[in-house]
């Protein structure tokens, strides 16, 4: 899974927040703030990564329990892909279900 190039991270008034660009700002209404824990996530989906690493990632920075950031990643990736930000893999996808 990569975060789509069409949306960038910008830090406004010490926030950090998702917005679209380009074509992309005609379709996705709002905008999205995220945490320090989000933008640890963001940085590492800006290159192709599976949810294995973002964890293992997350473990290596913060201290949290495994099962705790499991579930909040999971959560953060749902709202990503449901706002269409989130590409996941589709040929690594396609060889999982053969």
């Amino acid at each position: 899974m990569k975060v789509d190039k069409e949306f960038v991270l910008r830090e406004i008034a010490g926030d950090y927040i998702i917005i679209p660009t380009g074509k992309t700002v005609l379709e996705f209404n709002g905008l999205i703030t995220v945490n320090e824990v989000g933008v640890s996530l963001w940085n590492m989906l800006q290159n192709e990564t599976t949810l294995e690493e973002l964890v293992q990632g997350i473990l290596d920075e913060y201290d949290v329990e495994e099962e705790v950031a499991r579930e909040d990643i999971q959560e953060f990736l749902d709202t990503l892909v449901s706002g269409g930000i989130l590409a996941k893999d589709i040929q690594n996808a396609d060889e999982e279900s053969i």
